[in-house]
């Protein structure tokens, strides 16, 4: 092995090894990542045993299966060195989710699900993913396992599986999200705006939690979305046929938020520049006030979701053909460019999936508990962040360097705001 990275990488994990405490933890903890960042195809337990040859599978395999140590002390060293490399006012916080291929159905969580990686439906484990990113530097900072409700209806699979019992309740994607966004906050880890795809984006409740933590967010959405014009107003019938009505309504029906975009002007936007150039697509948007407020029978329309929030609605063409759509929160006042870069801004956690799968072996673990999977998933973003930094440091780039004018914008918005700006909340359309 080269030893001066090895060298760096103990100096580097200083901080881990304090958290780690026991002094054979502290010894097998920079073991461990040093097989998954050294040569080798594979990084289940035993090879990186056999190619280390300083210690054997059981010790090893005990340190990350088995050991009894808590993985929160760690967890927050990495969130603070994340913050460190590129935490940012002007960065972003993507959420996503990966999936990692597996035989078989003891393994924990493993279910047949869809793997927007493989872009079909297979046997896998889905981890919801958290990445922190500045410009194009992504740190991986959350991997956390979702359970289907295949497993959380299954007591004795999950006492099988060491699913701590805290864990034991089906929680969806998105609220798995939200709690992980929350413990990235409580650490102080600077960020701009919070980014995920329409897996996410699509779900009300997950965009009003981010707006009630008082976040900034770009999520990908349905093109189906209803959503009104921004000057709807809430009127209240007097239809004297009808009995009397409790509620006020919108005097206009919903439409979609692809019926919305396809009648605005769409703009080619260079957003940022590739291997090959200046990225480039068609893009148009509008501000609207979302349909995702409580549920209310209009007349004889049906049931309708009342005006919520106002916010952007971005249309993306591509020269495939294609259609994406996204919706935002960003301020009334920001530029197209600014919309565009920020909703393609996610790629950059794919990067970092591919990277923690094909160089340190994130879908190599082999062991079928809770634990096992969790502490190996920490290791390899652990490997993942000191790669990081050694890019960094070779590379001599500074922060200020590494912000794309989307992200400026981000930061000015942010000094002008200290709290980012909030549309009329659905609470108040009650008081209409």
């Amino acid at each position: 092995m080269d030893t001066e990275w090895t060298g760096d990488l103990e100096r580097w994990l200083t901080p881990f090894l304090s958290a780690l405490g026991h002094k054979t933890r502290r010894r097998m903890c920079p073991l461990y990542i040093a097989g998954l960042i050294g040569p080798g195809d594979r990084k289940s337990i035993q090879p990186m045993a056999a190619r280390g040859g300083e210690v054997g599978y059981d010790q090893l395999h005990h340190f990350v299966a088995a050991g009894v140590w808590d993985s929160a002390p760690l967890e927050a060293v990495l969130l603070r060195e994340a913050d460190r490399l590129v935490g940012d006012e002007a960065g972003f916080l993507v959420i996503d989710d990966t999936a990692l291929p597996k035989k078989g159905r003891h393994s924990v969580g493993v279910a047949p699900q869809y793997a927007s990686s493989l872009g079909k439906t297979s046997n896998c484990q889905s981890l919801v993913s958290v990445t922190l990113a500045s410009g194009e530097v992504p740190v991986m900072v959350g991997l956390r396992l979702f359970l289907p409700e295949s497993w959380t209806s299954d007591p004795e699979r999950m006492a099988r599986a060491q699913v701590p019992i805290e864990r034991r309740t089906f929680l969806s994607k998105p609220e798995i999200a939200i709690e992980e966004i929350d413990r990235v906050v409580a650490a102080g880890v600077r960020f701009g705006c919070v980014l995920a795809d329409a897996g996410y984006g699509s779900s009300g409740p997950f965009r009003q939690a981010l707006s009630e933590r008082g976040l900034l967010w770009a999520v990908g959405m349905a093109g189906r979305q209803k959503v009104y014009p921004t000057d709807v107003a809430m009127v209240f019938p007097t239809d004297k046929a009808r009995k009397p009505r409790k509620h006020h309504i919108p005097d206009v029906s919903p439409v979609s938020a692809e019926k919305v975009l396809a009648g605005q002007k769409w703009r080619k936007v260079s957003w940022r520049r590739g291997t090959k150039g200046p990225l480039t697509c068609l893009f148009a948007a509008c501000r609207v006030r979302v349909a995702d407020g409580h549920k209310h029978r209009v007349l004889d329309k049906g049931v309708e979701r009342m005006p919520g929030d106002e916010v952007w609605i971005v249309g993306e063409r591509r020269s495939t053909g294609e259609q994406k759509y996204y919706i935002s929160n960003l301020p009334a006042d920001v530029s197209l460019t600014t919309l565009a870069a920020s909703v393609k801004a996610r790629w950059i956690c794919e990067q970092a999936h591919q990277q923690l799968k094909e160089e340190l072996g994130l879908d190599h673990f082999e062991g079928r508990s809770w634990t096992g999977l969790h502490r190996h998933a920490l290791m390899t973003m652990i490997a993942y962040a000191f790669l990081q930094s050694r890019r960094l440091a070779a590379a001599g780039r500074k922060k200020k360097s590494l912000r794309t004018p989307a992200a400026a914008q981000h930061a000015s918005h942010k000094a002008s705001h200290p709290r980012p700006l909030r549309a009329t909340s659905t609470a108040a359309l009650s008081t209409l």
